[in-house]
């Protein structure tokens, strides 16, 4: 999967991430467990409002292999769908001359499992000398995905999922025409 950029962000201020995590927490009554992944891609567009972000799945991590693998096989089915994306705008007003944390809103469109589904990411972005530091996280709900839960351990996974993410943006020199 790639990033989508608008014509207009060639020539605007891109920051981009190739070494965020991201998380996904699965609650249930009788077991929690996460999945992790430290390669987390992303892009801020300040100027354009535009926010991407990706994670190729096979990257998650729950600490049990054989979890992985029937999460990998079974319900997210990287095989044909490896990458789990968000591309949206920022909603919310943003300065990155600010060096202090803001809040922040995305609205966009989620896909995983090959499925799309329109969601609103919180978080905030904090400006720093190295760039912008993204923290933020959303809540999916596994049937809105058609991700299936596992019927013999269903209490081993939530129907809602929380997700967290955490990356630091660098500041690209704009692509000249």
């Amino acid at each position: 999967m790639v990033l989508h950029f608008a014509p207009k962000s060639i020539v605007a201020q891109d920051y981009l991430g190739r070494e965020g995590y991201v998380e996904f927490n699965s609650r249930a009554p009788l077991l929690e467990f996460k999945g992790t992944s430290n390669h987390l891609n992303g892009l801020i567009n300040p100027d354009d409002n535009l926010v991407d972000f990706y994670v190729d799945l096979n990257t998650l991590d729950t600490g049990i292999e054989l979890r992985n693998r029937h999460m990998r096989e079974s319900y997210l089915n990287t095989d044909r769908c490896p990458f789990a994306e968000f591309t949206g705008d920022l909603v919310s007003d943003f300065d990155p001359t600010l060096m202090e944390a803001q809040d922040a809103v995305a609205e966009g469109t989620f896909t995983v499992n090959c499925r799309e589904n329109e969601v609103r990411v919180s978080g905030s972005l904090h400006p720093t000398e190295d760039g912008i530091m993204l923290e933020a996280g959303f809540e999916i709900v596994l049937k809105d995905y058609d991700i299936k839960r596992p019927g013999i351990v269903f209490y081993e996974l939530a129907e809602e999922q929380v997700v967290n993410l955490s990356i630091l943006l660098k500041k690209e020199a704009p692509i000249q025409p």
